[in-house]
């Protein structure tokens, strides 16, 4: 990832921004909000940003306000974003460029290729025009912002709709979801995106137009869910040297989708040609790591074979990344590990170097090590305990707890801490979630959570509750004697007293 870099815009807020490529120097203007740092995380962005590389010397940056850009008290105006753009350019040492406007980031490219005409080459739009939003007729213009404000406070949230209206081709990716959820939260707080989403309500450039004499290119998909393909088509009728591209589908993100027809386009026009093809790293196969109910990796859905490991200490290795759930595991702890009795450093750092090649193989990368410590790397590797972690609804949590966690390793003190917390955090989701199920009259649903509370923990008085409440409800009385026997057993044990059983 290209290092961050800081431009200082007007009032002494500063924009952050990355550099890359060699070549003609193309400006990439922010659509809403993003975050250039987080961006890399996902593999099909990576690809396209590596190909925006190909094309040229690439620049872009965050909007201020957002992504590792200043936060700033109120939104910037659209001016302050075209003064912005020019300090980032300067800052960067670009006079003249190729501007690539995405989205809302289209309005302020034409802005700024009339006002500086000596600055720009040409000007390449997606999914964009001279107003991005779609037209809103007064009398409904309070019911529009109230749908927007609602959007804007699920910003980040389990709930955000933003995947599915903006991205339906990888809507049905939970990892994909995930992620993006993450990557809303590093963008911008739900305040300030709905400040943006105003901004761009009340935006519309279509008087500059006669104004912008460069080259234009637009590239839209024909059933973009955002942004219509007509908003491309007025800004191309109106522009005596422009040309527009229209390609299926209706992802407005540009890399989902097909993402390297249009990226083929921009190459294209930018370098009269189009380099060949290097290896997309959004094919790279999904790793999954399971350790919930059984330790596997998954590549695109098959498990690894034991034979690919080497031996245990590979496995284990992965095993203790696992536990940290991404943070770093220090070197040392992995000596003492794997090594207890091996005193020369130098040697114990050999072999882990060893044994690190073989995770590395096992999860096609999937780490990310240092002088000091190791950490799984959580943008290749899909591990179940972090979905986990993240689940708040108690039906999720009770659906995501396959099982004890690494219970080949129930001796080893490292996993015992682990192991508890998310039985725990399932022992309470599940006794709320079965309770709930009795009261709306699905006892079978009840006592199937109540049965696995008891294969969890057999001594778990209140999964024993569940069961027989469950089955006293769907008249199963011989059931419900012998599941009242098992509680008043575990009752025992625990010395907790067990109230007799009454069937009426």
């Amino acid at each position: 990832m290209p290092d961050l870099r800081f431009a200082i815009g007007p009032g002494g807020a500063r924009i952050a921004y990355q550099q890359w490529g060699e070549g003609i120097d193309v400006v990439a203007v922010p659509p809403l909000v993003q975050n250039i740092e987080a961006a890399w995380g996902w593999p099909d962005v990576a690809h396209m940003l590596e190909r925006f590389g190909r094309i040229g010397r690439f620049t872009h940056y965050d909007k201020r306000g957002t992504g590792a850009s200043d936060r700033i008290l109120h939104p910037p105006t659209r001016d302050q974003l075209v003064d912005d753009m020019r300090g980032v350019m300067d800052e960067a040492e670009v006079e003249r460029a190729w501007l690539m406007g995405f989205s809302d980031g289209g309005p302020t490219a034409l802005l700024f290729a009339a006002a500086f005409p000596e600055r720009v080459h040409g000007l390449l739009l997606f999914g964009s025009g001279a107003n991005t939003e779609r037209d809103v007729p007064p009398e409904q213009l309070d019911a529009h912002l109230e749908r927007q404000r609602r959007a804007a406070r699920l910003w980040g949230t389990e709930e955000s709709p933003w995947v599915d209206h903006f991205a339906p081709s990888l809507a049905g990716h939970q990892s994909f979801r995930e992620w993006h959820r993450r990557y809303e939260r590093a963008c911008c707080d739900s305040a300030t995106l709905y400040d943006l989403l105003v901004m761009s309500i009340g935006t519309d450039v279509t008087e500059v137009l006669p104004d912008v004499r460069c080259p234009v290119v637009a590239v839209h998909r024909t059933d973009d869910r955002i942004v219509p393909v007509a908003r491309s088509r007025e800004v191309v009728d109106e522009l005596s040297d422009a040309r527009l591209v229209e390609l299926p589908g209706e992802d407005h993100f540009g890399y989902a989708g097909d993402a390297d027809a249009w990226l083929d386009v921009f190459e294209e026009v930018v370098t009269g040609t189009v380099a060949v093809a290097t290896p997309r790293l959004g094919t790279r196969p999904r790793v999954a790591l399971r350790t919930l109910g059984r330790f596997a990796v998954e590549v695109d859905g098959d498990d690894v074979p034991s034979s690919a490991w080497g031996s245990r200490h590979a496995r284990t290795i992965v095993k203790r990344l696992a536990v940290a759930r991404g943070w770093p595991v220090r070197r040392d702890e992995l000596f003492e590990l794997l090594w207890p009795d091996e005193r020369d450093r130098g040697k114990v750092g050999a072999r882990l170097s060893v044994q690190l090649s073989t995770v590395r193989r096992v999860l096609r990368g999937g780490v990310i090590a240092d002088r000091d410590s190791v950490r799984l790397d959580l943008g290749e590797v899909d591990l179940d305990l972090a979905v986990f972690d993240d689940t708040t609804e108690d039906a999720a949590i009770v659906a995501g707890y396959t099982g004890t966690f690494l219970p080949e390793d129930l001796d080893a003190p490292w996993t015992a801490a682990t192991r508890a917390e998310v039985a725990t955090r399932f022992a309470a989701a599940a006794a709320r979630e079965g309770w709930r199920r009795l009261a709306d009259d699905r006892p079978g649903r009840a006592a199937e959570i109540a049965c696995r509370m008891i294969a969890t923990n057999p001594l778990d008085v209140t999964g024993h509750e569940l069961l027989v409440a469950s089955l006293l409800a769907t008249n199963h009385l011989d059931e419900a004697a012998r599941a009242h026997a098992a509680w008043v057993a575990a009752g025992e044990e625990l010395g907790v007293r067990v109230p007799p059983l009454e069937p009426g």
